[in-house]
């Protein structure tokens, strides 16, 4: 598995696809990608990426503002597609995104949304350069480093 650079430039849809693509193939059941951005830059083409990404149609993946939640399927894993702009608690409840743990979740607007459970987080911001411009910022998780079985953690007392 080679990491994925932290920056990227995309000058098209299709790249930034491509690019979510790419990070599909490091997502794990229950991970959540967060996607930061203003209205337009990008977010749902991203999702897009990660469904083709998934080996679901990127051609089913439409922008949740209205319907709240998508799932697709089809692929690997599940991708369940939340905007989460105009949700408030109550909404956040009755979507059911706590038992999730068999797919992926991708959340538009995550700061409105908090606090979604998940023990791997990928943040990805994306910022408008250009007309079709873009840059891309991915943020993986912090992986808890593995413990030595000969060496067990020290305690005090």
């Amino acid at each position: 598995m080679t990491p994925l650079a932290p920056v990227h430039h995309t000058r098209a849809e299709a790249e930034t696809a491509a690019l979510a693509g790419a990070l599909a193939r490091e997502l794990h059941a229950g991970d959540v990608v967060e996607l930061i951005g203003e209205l337009g830059a990008g977010k749902t083409a991203f999702v897009r990426g990660l469904a083709g990404g998934l080996g679901a149609d990127p051609a089913h993946v439409r922008s949740p503002t209205f319907a709240l939640a998508n799932r697709y399927t089809g692929g690997r894993l599940p991708l369940i597609h939340v905007d989460a702009y105009r949700l408030d608690a109550d909404d956040l409840d009755t979507l059911g995104l706590d038992d999730r743990t068999d797919a992926i979740l991708a959340i538009e607007w995550p700061t409105r949304a908090e606090p979604i459970d998940a023990a791997r987080r990928w943040r990805i911001e994306l910022t408008h350069l250009g007309e079709h411009e873009r840059e891309v910022r991915i943020t993986p998780p912090i992986e808890p480093a593995p413990r030595s079985p000969r060496h067990p953690p020290r305690t005090t007392e």
